[in-house]
């Protein structure tokens, strides 16, 4: 095993979960993850940081996928901590192993900055999606003000190899409007205590457009 395989089997966990799981974030989770209901799917389930959000008096089903299968053993061992019954399967967003329509609600939290084939992933989240569904979203990406946005763009390429591909230049809401979908926001700014080139949230619901 190279040191590169090793640094992404266990340190990378380890690092997800621990950021993911700031005061500060955990917060804005707390704001977006509950409202989620019906039949929920959670793109980038890895970690389970965001299981204790869902209200099992509103989520009829939960499913998710995730790329890292040690992340994914920490889902599911929180899921089954917690009581839950979900269907928690290896996979990336490019290819959802889900049917069309499956779900009424999408979560996703601080994973459309690692994957791969941004349009792709957004592609597969509308395929998946039910008519009238949506998706609640809470996401860090390119900062609207230009000197933070200069330092993202200097900052991503080591950023990126650092912390399993995470890219600080992503837009967010305009993502989500490029992929037809309508865009309510629900909040944005910078995250307190954090640098502001890794620190710039936003989060919304996005549904189909014209639905």
């Amino acid at each position: 095993m190279g040191l590169g395989d090793w640094y992404d089997q266990h340190i990378l966990p380890r690092l997800i979960v621990g950021a993911g799981s700031a005061a500060q974030i955990m917060k804005r989770r707390a704001m977006v993850v509950p409202r989620a209901h019906g039949d929920v799917f959670e793109l980038g389930c890895g970690g389970g940081i965001n299981l204790q959000y869902y209200d099992p008096r509103t989520v009829s089903s939960l499913s998710g996928i995730d790329p890292h299968g040690g992340l994914l053993d920490m889902a599911r061992a929180t899921a089954a901590k917690q009581g839950l019954t979900a269907d928690l399967r290896e996979g990336v967003g490019e290819e959802i192993p889900f049917r069309d329509g499956s779900f009424d609600c999408i979560v996703c939290t601080f994973t459309l900055c690692s994957v791969e084939d941004h349009p792709q992933v957004l592609r597969e989240l509308r395929r998946v999606m039910k008519f009238g569904g949506c998706a609640f979203f809470l996401e860090h990406g390119r900062a609207p003000d230009a000197d933070v946005a200069r330092w993202q763009e200097r900052v991503e390429p080591m950023w990126k190899r650092i912390a399993g591909g995470c890219k600080l230049t992503r837009p967010i809401g305009a993502a989500f409007r490029g992929s037809g979908f309508e865009v309510e926001p629900l909040g944005q700014g910078y995250l307190p205590g954090t640098p502001r080139v890794v620190g710039w949230n936003e989060w919304g619901v996005a549904r189909k457009a014209g639905l």
